[in-house]
């Protein structure tokens, strides 16, 4: 794999710490600004929805940019945005900075996946995306940790000063080694872009990676409680725990990768069929502490297995739109999925089941997205049957 997939890594690596770092600092950013730990949590819908309204916004605007360029303008907003946080004097200005930041977020990831699959052989498009992934699963395993210990070490704006000086970092390592050949603008048409992504299977695999990752956050936005309520575990043990979340992230991320290399359809199918196996059985493995921990790996392992078979199935769909701006769309599509599987538990803990029932509920949701998935692939081949039928009428 060229040097340049590692630069990539690098910046996912910032945009991960900055995304995820705030879910440990909640309760010093909200004794600090004086404000209740919800309103401290919306920081992260805020930044949610700055990723789901930012990625094809800004994409669109920078269009007709130099790929490079892009990357480099975004790494300079992202650093920029860390550098607001780090100095906001109130609540609404830290919003305002998370969210400025997460406007970079599905940009990069969007521009990135295309920039990484244009430096590899077509048969290693799927490996360099996850890849460039695993910058952010490394952040979830180290950057995310340390960040919180630096925080409540030394007051929560010492950790955006920190992922400040890592977006100066990878932005040095994006200008020396992603070559300037990957600089080359699209030459596409806005309006026929739009209605590239306005099809059907477009859209159905759009709604594919939302149901998936919905799945996900379901229960990952609730694991704390998860290991201590059901399973028992004290709360000083989470933490450790949830490195094995992120060793889980790291293998499916690589190995999702290199399936979707050789049978891209089989790897997105079986992806979904895994993660909603892995969520309907935890259900039952949260009552024994060792199995409720390889079911944190397995989780880990089965949710980011989806991530490059997805991004590179709707970029495929998507052929004939700027795929700069069809895979921001997917980014997106992977953020509203975050927010809206956060609700749903949220739901099902508090209007009931209750919480022993957000894994099984959870895995109901990529069992939609396989059903969804399977109708974007009846769609594909009945399509160009309906089209021959119509010429022979004609």
């Amino acid at each position: 794999m060229p040097l340049a997939l590692y630069a990539l890594a690098a910046g996912a690596f910032g945009i991960g710490v900055t995304e995820f770092v705030i879910m440990g600092l909640l309760l010093d950013v909200s004794a600090d600004l004086g404000v209740s730990i919800s309103a401290a949590g919306q920081l992260i819908s805020g930044y949610a929805l700055g990723v789901v309204v930012g990625a094809p916004l800004l994409t669109i605007a920078t269009g007709r940019w130099p790929r490079k360029t892009v990357l480099l303008g975004l790494m300079a907003i992202f650093t920029l945005g860390n550098l607001a946080c780090a100095l906001a004097p109130d609540y609404w200005t830290l919003m305002g900075a998370r969210v400025l930041t997460a406007f970079a977020h599905g940009t990069f990831f969007g521009v990135g996946s295309v920039v990484a699959t244009g430096l590899v052989a077509p048969n290693k498009k799927a490996s360099a995306i996850a890849l460039m992934f695993t910058g952010l699963t490394i952040a979830n395993i180290l950057g995310v940790p340390f960040g919180t210990w630096l925080g409540q070490a030394f007051g929560w704006r010492a950790t955006f000063w920190a992922v400040t000086l890592v977006g100066i970092v990878a932005f040095a390592i994006i200008l020396l080694l992603v070559p300037r050949s990957q600089a080359a603008p699209e030459k596409s048409d806005l309006r026929g872009d739009l209605a590239v992504l306005g099809r059907a299977p477009v859209l159905l695999g759009f709604a594919t990676t939302v149901l998936g990752y919905a799945g996900v956050f379901a229960v990952f936005t609730y694991i704390a409680p998860l290991l201590t309520e059901i399973t028992g575990f004290e709360e000083a043990a989470v933490s450790p725990i949830l490195l094995v979340f992120g060793g889980g992230l790291i293998a499916g991320n690589l190995t999702g990768g290199k399936v979707a290399d050789r049978r891209l359809v089989p790897s997105v199918l079986g992806s979904l069929v895994v993660l909603a196996l892995v969520l309907g059985s935890m259900t039952f493995a949260l009552h024994s502490q060792a199995m409720a921990v390889v079911y944190v790996g397995l989780l880990g392992a089965a949710a980011f297995a989806t991530v490059a078979p997805l991004q590179m199935w709707v970029l495929e769909k998507a052929e004939g739109a700027g795929q700069s701006l069809a895979s921001s769309f997917n980014i997106a599509a992977f953020n509203l999925g975050n927010a809206a599987g956060a609700w749903l538990g949220g739901v099902v803990i508090a209007h009931g089941p209750g919480l022993s029932a957000v894994t099984w509920v959870a895995a109901l949701l990529p069992l939609s997205a396989l059903a969804v998935a399977a109708l974007a692939l009846r769609l594909d081949t009945t399509a160009p049957r309906v089209l021959l039928d119509a010429q022979r009428t004609l």
